[in-house]
C-alpha cells in the first residue's frame, strides 16, 4: 500500500512540475511572429502593369480617347469612360501613315446625339450609337471596296447622311464616290460615280439633294469640283470665277438665301503667307460660283 501511495505521488509530482513548466512557456510561445505564407505563394502585385489614367484628346465635355490600343469616349471629360466595341486597327485600315494617337479627321462624328465610327475590313463598315454608348449598331456601307485613303462620314439629321470614300489610287489617280443613307445610318446606298480620277480632298453635302465633290490634291490650278442637285443620280462640273490664287475648294455651306465656299491656295500657295483664303457665292445651288472677298484662315 505504501508503494502505491509513493508511485502515486512521485506521478503527481511530476504532472505538476509539467503542468508549472508548460503555463510559465506560454506567454513566450504566444509572442513568436505568426507564420506567413511563403514568398512565393503571396500574391504579389508589384510586378503588375500600371495602366495609366484615360486622358481625352481635347478639353470638350464629349470626347475619346485612343490610350492602351482602345477606343473610349466620354461624355464628362474623362470622369466616365465607355468602350467603343471596335478594333483600333481597323480605325486606320488602309492608306494612312499619320499619328495613331487620335482619330482620322472626318472619319467620325461624336456629340451628345449620336457617336458614329467609319472603318475598313473587306468593305466600309459604320458603328454607331444613339444613346451615348449604351447600346451599339453596325452597318455596311459597302460590302467591298478597295484600299481605302479618303474618308469622311456626317449625318446631316436623325435620317439623311452620307460617307465619301476614296482608294485604289495610283500615282496621282483613285476611285472615289459617295454613299447616302435615309434611315440614320442602317442603310446605305451608292451614288452615281464622278466623271473624274483626280485625288479627291474634300466633300460633303448641304441636304439630301445637294453634294460637293472637290478635287486635286498635287498642283491644283484652279478649283475642280463636281455637284450634284439630284442626291447623286449625276454629277455636273462647277463653274469658277476666280483669280487664280485660290484653287482648291473645300465643302460648301449654306448662307442665308445662298451657298458659299472657302478656296484655299493649295500646297504651294504662297500669296500672303499662303493661309488666305478666297470666299465665293453661288445663287444656283452650287453650280457657277463668283469671288466675293478675301478671308483669313478661320473663315472671317
Amino acid at each position: 500500500m505504501k508503494n502505491y501511495l509513493l508511485i502515486l505521488s512521485t506521478l503527481m509530482i511530476i504532472g505538476l512540475i509539467i503542468g508549472t513548466y508548460y503555463y510559465q512557456n506560454q506567454d513566450y510561445y504566444n509572442t513568436l511572429p505568426q507564420l506567413t505564407q511563403p514568398n512565393n505563394l503571396q500574391e504579389d502585385t508589384t510586378n503588375e502593369p500600371q495602366v495609366a489614367p484615360l486622358q481625352p484628346v481635347t478639353n470638350e465635355k464629349v470626347s475619346y480617347s485612343l490610350q492602351n490600343d482602345e477606343l473610349n469616349i466620354t461624355y464628362n471629360k474623362g470622369i466616365d469612360w465607355i468602350q467603343v466595341p471596335i478594333q483600333k486597327d481597323l480605325l486606320f485600315n488602309g492608306e494612312y501613315q499619320g499619328n495613331q494617337q487620335e482619330l482620322i479627321d472626318g472619319s467620325y462624328m461624336l456629340t451628345e446625339e449620336r457617336a458614329v465610327f467609319l472603318y475598313k475590313q473587306a468593305g466600309i463598315m459604320l458603328k454607331y450609337s444613339l444613346d451615348q454608348g449604351k447600346t451599339w449598331k453596325e452597318s455596311v456601307v459597302a460590302e467591298t471596296f478597295p484600299t481605302l485613303r479618303f474618308r469622311k462620314v456626317e449625318l446631316l439629321n436623325d435620317e439623311f447622311g452620307y460617307v465619301i470614300a476614296s482608294g485604289d489610287r495610283t500615282m496621282s489617280s483613285e476611285y472615289s464616290t459617295a454613299f447616302l443613307t435615309y434611315d440614320g445610318g442602317e442603310t446605305w446606298e451608292a451614288t452615281a460615280d464622278p466623271p473624274t480620277l483626280r485625288l479627291i480632298a474634300y466633300g460633303g453635302f448641304v441636304d439630301e439633294k445637294t453634294g460637293f465633290l472637290s478635287y486635286g490634291t498635287i498642283n491644283p490650278e484652279e478649283p475642280d469640283v463636281y455637284v450634284t442637285q439630284d442626291g447623286g443620280d449625276s454629277w455636273s462640273k462647277a463653274n469658277f470665277h476666280h483669280n487664280k490664287r485660290f484653287v482648291q475648294a473645300e465643302v460648301p455651306f449654306k448662307e442665308e438665301d445662298h451657298l458659299a465656299v472657302l478656296v484655299n491656295q493649295g500646297p504651294n500657295g504662297d500669296y500672303k503667307g499662303g493661309l488666305v483664303k478666297g470666299k465665293f457665292i453661288s445663287t444656283d445651288n452650287g453650280l457657277t460660283w463668283e469671288f466675293q472677298e478675301e478671308v483669313d484662315p478661320d473663315g472671317r
